[in-house]
């Protein structure tokens, strides 16, 4: 086992999670810009867009088992995963930008057009995202400090994120002589990518250089490598691999509510809430505040309650408050639109339930270690690029999931595109928040409960370790 024993050092957890500023940046702007801007803004269907992501997903399904083998096997000066890392930076720009510009044709064109350049976008981070989340388990082998390393790539992530969606409503999405609506201006959402594509740039090298001397100069170090997964069946049974299925399980489901709520924000914020456009602004605002509520309190709740029962219960209060405002409103118990409590309680409540899902799924991604430490033990072969590829395409179903969903409850609603808030009849309004919350809570318990399954803790840990220091 290669990884550092001691806990690593603050600065090379700040450049190791500053990597996931480029990621934080594609999964707001997929999750929350994404349907409407194809939907509202270049014209295609709800249901065309919807169908265009999952699509994209599908050739996932391949890209990223493929990349995290890959990245297990690869040889070189610099180590198995710094190639891919470096490769990657490019792909992941040239990409990027041309997601938000798409050329006015027919809706065939477009569609074939998104589809293509998305799952480009896909491809291009799979090549980062996969040996980046691989790099984990080589980073520090304790059962706590990996927590704490995981929250630095998702303060990092959900910071840049939320700073670049902030920006995008102060700054790019706002009226002007052309779009008298800021959320429909597509010259802004084309400078927003502009912008993204340069953060991006910089985090990913950033990163790659930051974890360069320790990660390469401890493979270098090594006078042999353990065997990896090479046939497809030492493949497929590395992903039949029974803790890691449960996590999986646990992972699709409580992740999928978050992106829901991206997904679906533009949306039950415009006509359920009727922000206007400082409200949005002040919203992106609250996120950040949840990010860092998560950071600070993730790691004090895993060594009290341990990863999975922390996880479910922080799940559960996701659920519970983050849908309290919408169950509220049915019974005319939530402050109106217009009423001056309204956005500070909703506000209030939506910074403890993000929080609390962010939190859940950092432990999900510190878990993933555990069990690459576990398999390896199992089977004496080291897969954390494949493991690491079946949770990065797990949380690229869940964005797809989240998009897909949202796409269909618009269809169905039958939403007006260019609506603007307070012209939507309340019915559809009224459709909206009902579809939203009654998905959110039978998606959330389910994730709820998988968690509990999950079978490695920090007993197990420790036994793991204390084994393989006698055997050695």
């Amino acid at each position: 086992m290669s990884a550092v024993a001691e806990p690593l050092p603050t600065r090379t957890k700040l450049l190791y999670g500053s990597g996931s500023i480029a990621y934080g940046i594609k999964d707001n702007g997929f999750a929350t810009f994404l349907l409407f801007y194809y939907e509202q803004v270049v014209g295609l269907s709800a249901d065309l867009v919807g169908l265009a992501i999952a699509l994209a997903l599908i050739a996932d399904a391949f890209i990223d088992p493929a990349v995290g083998q890959m990245s297990d096997r690869t040889r070189t000066r610099i180590g198995r995963r710094h190639p891919w890392l470096y490769g990657a930076a490019l792909p992941i720009v040239i990409a990027w930008i041309f997601l938000w510009h798409p050329p006015e044709a027919s809706p065939t064109i477009v569609f074939f057009y998104l589809f293509g350049v998305a799952m480009a976008v896909r491809m291009a981070f799979s090549a980062f995202e996969v040996p980046a989340l691989a790099l984990l388990p080589e980073l520090s082998r304790d059962y706590h400090d990996r927590t704490s390393i995981m929250r630095f790539r998702f303060l990092f992530g959900w910071a840049s994120g939320l700073s670049v969606m902030f920006l995008a409503y102060a700054i790019f999405l706002v009226p002007s002589e052309d779009y008298p609506v800021g959320l429909l201006n597509k010259d802004g959402y084309q400078n927003y990518a502009i912008l993204g594509a340069i953060v991006m740039l910089a985090a990913v090298l950033i990163s790659a250089l930051g974890t360069h001397k320790r990660v390469v100069g401890d493979y270098r170090r090594q006078k042999s490598h353990p065997p990896t997964a090479e046939t497809m069946g030492q493949i497929m049974e590395t992903f039949r691999y029974r803790p890691f299925l449960l996590l999986m399980l646990a992972g699709v489901f409580a992740f999928t509510n978050q992106w829901l709520v991206f997904a679906l924000s533009p949306y039950l914020f415009t006509h359920v809430w009727e922000f206007r456009q400082p409200d949005f602004t002040a919203y992106s605002l609250t996120l950040f505040i949840a990010a860092v509520s998560a950071f600070l309190v993730v790691t004090p709740i895993s060594k009290r309650l341990g990863k999975a029962k922390a996880a479910s219960y922080l799940t559960l209060a996701a659920l519970f408050i983050g849908t309290a405002p919408y169950w509220l409103r049915m019974v005319d118990i939530f402050p109106a639109p217009g009423d001056a409590r309204m956005l500070p309680i909703l506000f209030t409540l939506l910074v403890v339930a993000t929080a609390s899902s962010i939190s859940a799924m950092i432990l999900t991604m510190s878990m993933i270690a555990d069990v690459t430490d576990q398999h390896e033990f199992d089977t004496g072969q080291r897969s954390e690029g494949l493991f690491s590829s079946g949770m990065f395409f797990m949380q690229k179903v869940v964005n797809g999931i989240g998009i897909l969903l949202a796409s269909q409850i618009i269809s169905i609603i039958q939403m007006p595109k260019n609506a603007t808030p307070g012209s939507v009849d309340p019915a559809i309004v009224d459709n909206l928040a009902l579809i939203y919350v009654l998905l959110a809570t039978v998606i959330a318990l389910i994730g709820a409960w998988a968690y509990t399954k999950f079978p490695l803790g920090e007993k197990d840990h420790e036994n793991r370790l204390a084994k393989t220091q006698l055997n050695n």
